[in-house]
């Protein structure tokens, strides 16, 4: 399992997380929701490694990460950013290769089936500089499947997802949402930051609210997506559940297999 344990980060006299306690576990997807500078994005990297912490712990079944190769790691968790720069000009296929470690002659199979997992076949050959950015996002979500594909030990993987149908029309939203809820299917972890709430509902085993830097709720989506949770953390006064006058698309109406 991964735990953060009393987690705090503090940058520019100010305390982004205060105090969090975090569990991903196998098999489950683990949602972070909250207002802008929550703190969201902050705990993800503070669990993933990226941040340093001023307090409290994060370990990987019981080992605290730092203690971990980073090669050791990365066969463990993968990360999706908000947003990836890439200096050179490198092809789609070429950034996915970046995450296989591996020279194979297998590889160049492996990129076509990865690009078509995330519904970009034949993008192997194209700049990554001349894609859109959803195009790009996707590229970068195949090259961290293909981190722990290559990556595989006997034990669960974990897929760390910040914001990551921030960029994406909605057909693609659900894909990123089926390719993570088949992780978990398949005994991976994975926490994800998104700010959509209906994605979130219907994608989460466990939602986490933060907000001002501190964990407000958790649980089931039932006992955390109500009226009052959601006006404590977002200010905003709402009634789940109820149809607004007018036209509306939820996502939850829209089949994820396939």
């Amino acid at each position: 399992m991964y735990r953060a344990e009393g987690v705090s980060v503090a940058a520019g006299g100010r305390m982004l997380v205060d105090g969090a306690d975090l569990e991903v576990r196998p098999g489950a997807v683990t949602v972070l929701v909250g207002p802008n500078g929550a703190g969201k994005s902050t705990l993800l990297k503070a669990l993933s490694g990226e941040q340093r912490l001023t307090a409290g712990r994060v370990s990987l079944d019981g080992v605290p990460i730092a203690a971990l190769r980073p090669l050791d790691l990365a066969r463990r968790r993968a990360v999706l950013p908000q947003a990836a720069e890439v200096a050179f000009p490198f092809t789609a296929g070429e950034v996915i290769a970046a995450g296989l470690l591996s020279g194979d002659a297998g590889e160049g199979a492996r990129i076509a089936r990865l690009l078509a997992l995330v519904d970009l076949p034949g993008f192997a050959a194209r700049r990554y500089d001349s894609l859109s950015g959803g195009e790009r996002q996707r590229v970068q979500l195949a090259r961290i499947l293909a981190q722990l594909e290559m990556g595989r030990v006997d034990a669960p993987a974990y897929l760390f997802l910040d914001e990551p149908t921030a960029s994406l029309d909605l057909a693609h939203q659900l894909t990123v949402l089926r390719l993570a809820r088949a992780h978990a299917d398949r005994g991976g972890g994975v926490l994800a930051v998104l700010h959509d709430l209906n994605l979130a509902a219907m994608v989460a085993d466990e939602i986490v609210v933060l907000a001002a830097g501190r964990i407000r709720a958790r649980g089931p989506v039932a006992g955390v997506i109500t009226d009052r949770v959601l006006e404590e953390a977002f200010g905003v006064a709402v009634r789940v559940g109820v149809a607004p006058p007018g036209p509306f698309v939820l996502p939850q109406n829209v089949r994820m297999a396939g």
